[in-house]
């Protein structure tokens, strides 16, 4: 009689590209992939229709820009510093060639993303005139659409390249000791709070079941009684976004 592991169910959400068997469960990774593509939808469709003299409402977008480079940073950060290097220790000359590009796609990213935030914050100012904040907002617009198609190809490249690399030579208790040394998060409370519910935004509703159900229940107390401000925070940021642009194609 054969036998055959049984890997765990791999998550699939709007917008993702794959999801490569394996015996490693990666829900939080395609969460976070979720809402880094929600993100640079809402950005980029927000920002050509948002008043460039409306300031409360760039300032609101500057804050939740430097909250998008914070987080999408610290994931970039604990790749690169993490999976890549133990991969890279194990790959063949193919496997080898798809993680470099991986590292190489982030080095293209973050000076993208840098001057998408330099832009939000001359926005976030007192301008001199219409004229020249409607430049820096056409600017800011084309910026964003570049950083979407960029990060968008960077997903992709990940979950149907590197991710599947990923679960031919990594073990769970492999993947236990990358995620506590790279990934584990050492911040305040109010950070982590902040941290769930910006998973949790914009999640199919059959999916926050398993996501509570795996990431436990405090990940769901805290969605419970943090929700309503972070989505006071979001209406304010994206007050100008008509409802219809907040779902994907």
């Amino acid at each position: 009689m054969s036998t055959q592991t049984a890997y765990p169910g791999q998550l699939v959400l709007p917008g993702q590209t794959a999801a490569p068997d394996g015996p490693i469960d990666m829900m939080m990774m395609y969460l976070m992939h979720h809402a880094f593509r929600r993100d640079l939808r809402r950005f980029a469709a927000a920002v050509p229709r948002t008043p460039v003299d409306d300031i409360d409402t760039w300032r609101a977008l500057r804050d939740r820009w430097d909250w998008f480079g914070v987080i999408l940073h610290k994931h970039h950060s604990g790749e690169d510093a993490g999976i890549w290097p133990f991969l890279l220790e194990r790959a063949d000359a193919d496997e080898r060639e798809t993680l470099l590009a991986m590292e190489a796609e982030h080095e293209k990213i973050d000076p993208l993303l840098e001057g998408c935030g330099e832009l939000f914050a001359a926005l976030a100012a007192v301008g001199d005139g219409e004229g020249s904040r409607s430049q820096l907002r056409a600017r800011l617009a084309v910026r964003l659409v570049e950083a979407q198609d960029l990060l968008g190809h960077h997903l992709r490249h990940e979950e149907t390249g590197a991710i599947a690399i990923l679960q031919r030579h990594t073990t769970p208790e492999d993947w236990e000791r990358i995620e506590e040394e790279h990934f584990s998060d050492k911040e305040s409370f109010g950070f982590l709070r902040t941290v769930v519910c910006w998973i949790a935004e914009d999640l199919p509703a059959e999916v926050l079941p398993r996501v509570f159900g795996t990431a436990g229940q405090g990940f769901r107390v805290v969605w419970w009684v943090s929700r309503r401000g972070w989505r006071r925070r979001e209406a304010r940021a994206f007050r100008h976004l008509p409802p219809v642009l907040e779902q994907p194609a």
